[in-house]
């Protein structure tokens, strides 16, 4: 098993920015990807980042250069810094874990989410 808590949402203003973490623990395996989905209301579940432990990355392609995903292995820790945040990027930041010796696209384990409200 593994346990993810993430942290950081908060309410900000459009155009600000805002720094997520999400620390893993239990059972890590070395070789995992680990990243960031969001969930706004009324919409299904997306990828916002992923990174696997090499160091690989994944972005969703309407993020890309506002979002930067980064990982400290030695910690189990997974970051996303949000810069130039906009109405539309209001959700519930989930993060996720998945070990195996590729990069995964199914997340395995979820976080519990953290709220990120963008305000206009």
């Amino acid at each position: 098993q593994v346990q993810l808590v993430e942290s950081g949402g908060a309410l900000v203003q459009a155009g600000g920015s805002l720094r997520l973490s999400c620390a893993a623990s239990g059972n890590i395996f070395g070789h995992n990807t680990m990243g960031w989905y969001r969930q706004a209301p009324g919409k299904q579940r997306e990828l916002v980042a992923a990174m696997y432990s090499s160091g690989d990355t994944n972005y969703a392609a309407s993020m890309k250069g506002r979002f930067t995903i980064s990982r400290d292995n030695a910690k189990n820790m997974v970051y996303l810094q949000m810069n130039s945040l906009k109405s539309e990027d209001t959700a519930i930041y989930y993060c996720s874990y998945s070990a195996g010796f590729y990069f995964a696209t199914s997340p395995s384990y979820w976080g519990q989410g953290t709220q990120v409200t963008v305000s206009s």
